[in-house]
């Protein structure tokens, strides 16, 4: 079974996750650790359990979502895996930071496109790809059917969605992607989301203002 841990990093709370498995080997999610504290945060638990970290990979690469790539790269030796729509919002990210008034690292660039036929294998265990554009226009979500959880970036939070009023976001686009590919797992999966407390695929069908109905 894989195990999922999370951290709050930055100015915007973003869920960044580690999900390891059995032997230690470990995929890192999201890296938006903004400062030495936040970094060590994140190695310390890297270090007490042991971990191996095999993959980097952003969901989307809005600046909260991205602000640690360089940093987990050069400490870990990754590249960056990401879709291939991604790489225009990425190449955004000193803009971003720069309107909110942030220090940023500029990021890596993309090395590995994925592509929605591909399965990311963790040791003995896969992680499904879905394609769930809206937020952002190359936005992923990660499935492990065994382990019953999605990464799923900023498409879906507890009672909410993905805002769709940056570059490359649309609405309607962002409710079909829920519709026709996270809401086809069971009502049991857990969601976790790039901001805020995870949530459940069924609990969401009923309770969400923005999809129930």
């Amino acid at each position: 079974m894989l195990k999922v841990h999370s951290f709050a990093f930055n100015p915007f709370s973003e869920n960044t996750y580690i999900v390891y498995d059995e032997q230690g080997n470990c995929i890192i999610f999201d890296p938006g650790m903004y400062d030495a504290y936040e970094q060590k945060e994140f190695s310390t638990f890297i270090n007490e359990n042991l971990l191996k970290p095999q993959y980097l990979i952003n969901t989307h690469c809005h600046i909260d979502h991205i602000m640690g790539n360089t940093w987990v790269s050069e400490t870990y030796g990754l590249s960056l895996h990401a879709h291939a729509l991604e790489k225009g919002i990425l190449e955004m990210g000193r803009a971003s930071a720069n309107l909110y008034g942030l220090q940023y690292q500029e990021s890596i660039p993309i090395s590995h496109f994925i592509d929605t036929n591909d399965v990311i294998m963790l040791g003995k265990h896969r992680l499904e790809i879905l394609f769930t554009p809206g937020h952002s226009p190359g936005s992923l979500s990660f499935y492990n059917r065994e382990s019953n959880f999605a990464i799923v970036g900023d498409v879906l939070f507890k009672n909410s969605i993905g805002r769709t009023d940056l570059p490359g976001g649309d609405f309607e686009t962002l409710i079909s992607s829920i519709r026709t590919q996270l809401f086809t797992l069971a009502d049991n999966t857990i969601v976790y989301n790039g901001h805020g407390p995870s949530t459940e695929i069924g609990t969401e069908k009923i309770y969400n203002p923005f999809l129930h109905g």
